[in-house]
């Protein structure tokens, strides 16, 4: 019997977080990444219930129904900050597994460096660790990270994010996922995150925080300059328009545990296009470390 998933609201310092769950067990957070919504998991997070975890997807800070909080922090340091407190919240003192997409790999990262201890294996997808990929931007990256240039622009971003109906999340999904044919049911999740002003500024400031991690040696000690133990899978597709495939190269040297590194021939949204393959490597990977 297939898991229903449950929606809930958990009071985190600073703001509340809107999550859907379901199952028992040991916990898995799965974190969703830029552009979408805790609904990327819909199909995840019932595999993950039948095979004895307690599946937890919130919506990120500033992604509504999550509230935007007020100190208007989105480095990664404060969002791990968000995981650890809501694995606190729901598994006080156990450890956890995390699945990151995107910023969602961003924040697991981030979470190893801040909490290993707690952390009993990782799966993050379509992002390498965070110190390589901004240490050894390409000039083919660069062109592919384009949005990242202009979403520093204050006001103008948020007003080109808002205009026809989003049309940039459509296009940013075209090109990151280019075989993947989505529908505007699948899309409209997440434009209805971003619906209000101040959703779609607190989602930007995600990128605005990026540069941080350049200039401020306390946030790049915190978390970039790590070697984590966390037992970590990456996953990455082939076919990715966001990322190139080839900023994965290297990445075994942030870790010191156990580590693989597997490509699905998709793109971007790979858990998306191929859920199945996707589901797999998941549960395998937290079987074997659980």
């Amino acid at each position: 019997m297939t898991e229903s998933i449950t929606e809930s609201r958990i009071a985190l310092p600073g703001f509340e977080m809107a999550i859907r769950h379901c199952g028992t067990g040991p916990l898995v957070v799965c974190l969703h990444g830029f552009p979408d919504t805790a609904e990327t998991w819909h199909g995840l997070l019932p595999a993950l219930a039948s095979a004895g975890y307690h599946a937890v997807a919130p919506f990120m800070r500033g992604y509504a129904p999550s509230g935007v909080p007020a100190d208007d922090a989105y480095n990664a340091y404060t969002l791990a900050k968000d995981v650890v407190a809501l694995a606190d919240a729901l598994a006080p003192g156990a450890p956890f597994y995390l699945i990151g997409h995107d910023w969602g790999a961003i924040t697991g990262y981030a979470t190893a460096s801040l909490a290993g201890e707690r952390l009993a294996a990782m799966v993050t997808a379509a992002v390498p660790p965070t110190s390589r990929f901004l240490a050894n931007m390409r000039p083919a990256q660069m062109r592919r990270s384009w949005y990242m240039g202009f979403f520093q622009l204050a006001g103008i971003a948020e007003r080109a994010l808002a205009v026809r109906d989003m049309a940039l999340i459509d296009r940013l999904w075209r090109d990151w996922s280019p075989g993947w044919a989505f529908t505007k049911a699948d899309i409209a999740p997440v434009k209805a995150a971003l619906a209000a002003p101040a959703n779609r500024r607190a989602a930007l400031r995600y990128y605005r925080a990026l540069p941080g991690l350049l200039v401020d040696k306390r946030q790049r000690e915190r978390v970039m300059a790590w070697r984590t133990a966390v037992p970590t899978r990456i996953v990455y597709g082939e076919a990715d328009g966001c990322i190139d495939p080839g900023m994965f190269a290297g990445s075994q040297n942030c870790f010191d545990g156990p580590f693989d590194m597997q490509a699905l021939a998709a793109g971007h949204f790979m858990h998306r296009e191929d859920p199945a393959a996707f589901e797999r490597l998941v549960l395998g990977w937290l079987d074997t470390h659980r």
